[in-house]
Formats: structure tokens, sequence, C-alpha cells
């Protein structure tokens, strides 16, 4: 396989800030991986059509970037649930049906895939306690950041001491739904008309996924921030699964969220 330059992730200012001595963590892009053509870059993605052993090649340069054998990396199959899976020194590399992780165990990378949907990494500094979710319009709305944070807490965590983080995700300007998709997110809750601006398109609506999430995180009383970073436009650094739909392209890749207590 063509030798690349390591990947190199994006930072979160809040966690490496005030979480960083407890753990390490990164929100991976395209770049540093060996997967080629519609998959160029570091392609985690084990569901996708690439070529399985560079995904399992990529993988394995996330896990090398935390200093961790690639079976330390854990990840699970994503189903747009609100399911929660722990974490801890027994993890077999199994995969179970879940879209979050969370561990108090250190020398686990915990990671989550996404290609336009939101990627939170947590942590609870003090309890050292991490998380990873994987949320999509779904998931948020029917509770797997809450579920995520009161995982942490059975294993410590206290909400008002964990630090969440959204990395890249579509944002508003590039989500247009239907009014069936409004309809069901008003008939939760009225007050959700905010995360809506009318589009260009009759009946249909701009909607802010990122908006959603980070007061949704708020809501539940941990500090939260967003890298307001857009998968869509910036094919550079990331896959989108909207931007494939509306290319008709085959399939797509999936970049990788992932954090780690220290030892």
């Amino acid at each position: 396989m063509k030798d690349q330059a390591p990947p190199t992730p994006i930072e979160s200012p809040l966690l490496a800030e005030r979480a960083g001595k407890a753990a390490l963590h990164g929100f991976f892009t395209r770049a540093g991986g060996v997967s080629e053509g519609i998959y160029r870059g570091l392609n985690v993605g084990l569901g996708s059509k690439d070529e399985r052993g560079r995904v399992e090649e990529n993988r394995a340069r996330v896990a090398r970037w935390f200093s961790a054998e690639p079976g330390r990396l854990a990840t699970v199959h994503q189903v747009h649930s609100p399911d929660v899976v722990t974490v801890d020194e027994t993890y077999d590399g199994s995969r179970p049906e879940a879209d979050a992780l969370v561990s108090a165990t250190p020398g686990v990378v915990l990671g989550v895939l996404a290609a336009d949907c939101g990627p939170i990494l947590f942590c609870d500094p003090e309890a050292r306690v991490v998380g990873a979710a994987h949320a999509g319009w779904k998931g948020a709305l029917y509770g797997v950041l809450e579920n995520t944070i009161a995982a942490m807490e059975r294993l410590g965590a206290r909400r008002g001491s964990i630090l969440a983080s959204l990395g890249p995700s579509i944002s508003r300007r590039n989500y247009e739904v239907g009014p069936e998709f409004v309809e069901r997110f008003l008939g939760v809750d009225q007050a959700y008309e905010r995360y809506f601006t009318a589009s260009g398109k009759p009946g249909h609506a701009m909607f802010d996924l990122p908006g959603l999430t980070t007061q949704r995180l708020a809501d539940a009383g941990v500090t939260a921030e967003n890298l307001d970073l857009c998968t869509y436009p910036d094919e550079e650094r990331f896959f989108s699964y909207r931007r494939t739909t509306h290319r008709q392209e085959p399939d797509y890749g999936r970049q990788i969220s992932a954090i780690m207590l220290r030892g």
C-alpha cells in the first residue's frame, strides 16, 4: 500500500484546554490514509465497499496515533439508535449495534464514525470518564446524547463536570429537508421550529442539526462546544453522505472521531 503521512486530526479547544491531562482525542479527517478513488484518504468505514485491507490499515493508523494497538480501537455498528455500550479492559473487538460508547478504562480508544452526522466526544476530566456518540437527526432527537451522559454518570462522572465537543457535521446551510421531516420534529416539541428556516424549494426547510445537538447537550447540563465545521462543502477534508447522494456516486467513506483516557 502506498505510504502516506500519518493522520492529522483536528483538536477541540475545549477538550484540549480542560481535559488534555486526562484524555487524548482527535476529530480525524481524510488525511493520512491509504484508501483511493471515492474513498481517498482515511476511510475507516467497515460498512463501505472500500477494500477491507485498506480500511483496516486506516483504522490501525488511527489506533497508532493514540499509541494503541489496533485491537484497542473500539467502535460500534451504528444504527441511528439512542443506545450506548460501556467498554472496559475486557473489550474483545466486537461491534454491537449502538451509537455511543463510554469508558473509564485507560488505553481503550472510543471511536464513532460519521459522514454528515454529528460526532460528539465527551470527557469528565475529574472522574476520568470518556464517551463518544454518533448523533444524526434520529439519535439527537431520541436521546443518544442524554443516554451517553447517563452512562458516564454510572461510571462515576458528574454531568456538571462533563465537557462535550461536536466535531465536523453537516450545517444548516447544506441540510435541506422535506415537510414530513419538519412535522416529525414539531410532533415531539413545537419549540424545535427554531431549528428550521425556509429553503428555496417550496414546502422544504433548512435544518440546523448542530444547533439541535448543542442545545440538547446544554439542556442536559454539560459544557458543550461546536467546532462549526461543515462536512458537505469541504471535500478535501471530509466525507459527506449528502454530497455523495447529490453526485449519485455509488458509495462514500467515513471519518472517525475518537478519545482515549491517558494511563
